[in-house]
């Protein structure tokens, strides 16, 4: 009876043992497979593109998975392009407002900021040489907090009923504000949308679903040149 209990024991023991050495050789195949996952995770560091802009920008009217932002972060990602796309537009925005928000925006860390403001300055009749010089500033401040920081700024259009000095004097900053900064420039936002009914909501001011198409070629064609792998 008591060899029996003996071997008991000793099967226990052994079992217990095998056990053991299982979850310790698993764990350490574990470890290996993944490891190349981890290395693959911190060599490619996500960034981060940060759109600031008013209500173009916050796909004003629609569901924002429809907006242009949206659609971008979903080429990103079909792309296999390690890059978050955070929308930080604000419907109604002026310069003057985005310049007083801006530094909440810039808590998070920036890789490429794409400035769109400057269309509500336009309709409200704000002179360009104010709207100018606030854009100004919300370049500058981007440029001092991220030196490395890529900045791309969206050109806009005044309406014509403006008068001829005061749309000139608009279309006009904005090729004089990249070329100040030496940022890259979308000459116009709006471009292939703006004035066709069929590409806007009602208000013939904001794109529609399928102006959002267009929107994202017009921003991918300056962005997807900044756009690094890895």
């Amino acid at each position: 009876m008591n060899f029996k209990i003996i071997n008991l024991f000793l099967l226990a023991f052994i079992f217990v043992a095998c056990g053991n050495e299982q979850a310790k050789q698993g764990t350490n195949k574990a470890s290996k497979n993944t490891a190349p996952t981890e290395q693959k995770a911190k060599t490619k560091k996500e960034k981060t593109i940060l759109f600031f802009g008013n209500s173009l920008t916050a796909a004003y009217g629609l569901d924002p998975s429809k907006g242009f932002v949206s659609l971008i972060q979903q080429r990103l990602d079909s792309l296999g392009l390690p890059y978050r796309a955070v929308n930080a537009g604000l419907s109604g925005e002026t310069t003057a407002g985005g310049k007083e928000r801006l530094a909440w925006v810039l808590r998070q860390p920036v890789d490429i900021f794409v400035l769109e403001l400057g269309g509500n300055d336009g309709l409200r009749g704000i002179e360009p040489a104010s709207s100018f010089e606030n854009l100004d500033a919300i370049i500058t401040a981007v440029k001092t907090k991220y030196p490395q920081a890529k900045i791309i700024l969206a050109g806009m259009e005044a309406p014509p009923n403006m008068g001829e000095r005061f749309t000139s004097q608009f279309r006009e900053m904005y090729p004089k504000l990249a070329k100040k900064h030496g940022t890259a420039l979308i000459p116009f936002f709006l471009e292939n949308i703006a004035g066709i009914p069929e590409l806007n909501q009602k208000d013939r001011v904001h794109p529609n679903e399928k102006g959002q198409l267009i929107l994202v070629e017009n921003v991918w064609r300056v962005l997807g040149g900044l756009l690094e792998e890895g």
